[in-house]
């Protein structure tokens, strides 16, 4: 009898030891996730007042001594953003933090609990939203006024010169923003339909289709003579999508960008961008602001549109691992370190405004 017990005890000391080293190996992943995704700044739920409702926001400052700091205001790029971009916003508030800024966001309208729709929202909507979030800001005695910038992504390219054109900033990070919509949307098209090694046939095809968009939106067409004009196949589309783009599909940076000559302005663009023409992108950037001498362009090589590396945005897997276990290494080599470096020479006149 005794012979037989032995071996069963060994095996369930075995079992017992191997739960025992599961749970402290998932106890360190766990610790280790927590050390990477926290960042050295203080965090504050904040409600800034605008057109009758209230914008649920996130003001991130930097652990010093200071009384005031400087502000980086975030302005979203498309979809349904929340306040912290579901975290991927903190890498950069901690380098920002680390210049001695301030960093605020607020969830879009309809997002996280927020009243309204952003898909209700026009770029001229998106800017006095974001004028009214500068205002607020100004009023706090822990943030210099005379040190308010904006950083805006894609879409954001056509809201952050007509913020500037309302109120003053003291400096722009544009990241991926492109000029004229329609061209882009064109571009953004023939970019996806070359990564997926689209036959002759179908390119066409989704050519004439855009075209057909086009022309709906011109004549201010509904949403269901879309469908129609579609053969009945939406395609994602939905009604409150199709009332956002009839708003905005006119949108173009070229005329409004002179509302940032003399502003610092710190351009970055990606080297693998398939929703914006980068090279349309940086000549009209140049165009509008080189006069004034106050424009940085920086290129990242290795980076897709959002500034992510393109080697990780590729993979979901790649994607979730990272911002759990390494979140800064999400962005393209140096990204973080060139934004933060901006902010710091602003302070020592090394892009001053002339």
């Amino acid at each position: 009898m005794y012979a037989k017990i032995q071996p069963r005890r060994r095996v369930l000391r075995i079992a017992a030891w191997s739960i025992v080293a599961v749970l402290v190996v998932a106890a360190g992943l766990v610790g280790v996730v927590l050390w990477q995704n926290t960042y050295d700044m203080e965090e504050e739920r904040v409600s800034i007042r605008h057109g009758g409702h209230t914008l649920n926001g996130v003001l991130a400052t930097p652990r010093d001594a200071r009384k005031q700091h400087g502000l980086v205001v975030y302005v979203h790029d498309d979809g349904p953003v929340s306040a912290t971009h579901d975290d991927g916003y903190k890498p950069m508030w901690e380098a920002n933090a680390k210049a001695g800024y301030a960093s605020l966001s607020w969830d879009k309208p309809g997002v996280a609990g927020a009243p309204g729709d952003w898909l209700d929202q026009s770029m001229d909507d998106r800017a006095d939203e974001a004028a009214a979030a500068i205002a607020w800001a100004r009023a706090r005695p822990d943030i210099d006024g005379d040190r308010i910038g904006l950083w805006g992504a894609s879409q954001a390219g056509w809201v952050v010169p007509k913020i500037a054109a309302k109120t003053p900033v003291s400096f722009v990070i544009a990241v991926s923003p492109a000029i004229n919509w329609l061209q882009q949307g064109r571009y953004n098209l023939l970019a996806e339909l070359r990564a997926d090694g689209a036959s002759a046939a179908r390119t066409e095809a989704e050519i004439a289709r855009s075209e057909t968009t086009r022309r709906l939106l011109e004549r201010e067409a509904t949403f269901e003579e879309y469908v129609r004009a579609m053969g009945g196949d939406a395609d994602g589309m939905t009604a409150d999508r199709w009332g956002f783009i009839s708003k905005n599909y006119t949108a173009d940076a070229t005329q409004d960008l002179r509302a940032l000559r003399g502003v610092p302005v710190l351009l970055t663009l990606a080297g693998h961008d398939i929703n914006v023409d980068t090279a349309d992108t940086e000549r009209g950037y140049r165009s509008a602001l080189d006069r004034g001498g106050a424009l940085t362009v920086k290129r990242y090589p290795d980076a897709a549109h959002s500034l992510l590396k393109r080697s990780i945005e590729q993979s979901d897997l790649k994607t979730t691992l990272t911002a759990l276990f390494f979140p800064r290494s999400l962005f393209a080599d140096g990204y973080l370190d060139d934004q933060r470096q901006f902010l710091e020479d602003l302070g020592h006149g090394g892009n001053a405004t002339p």
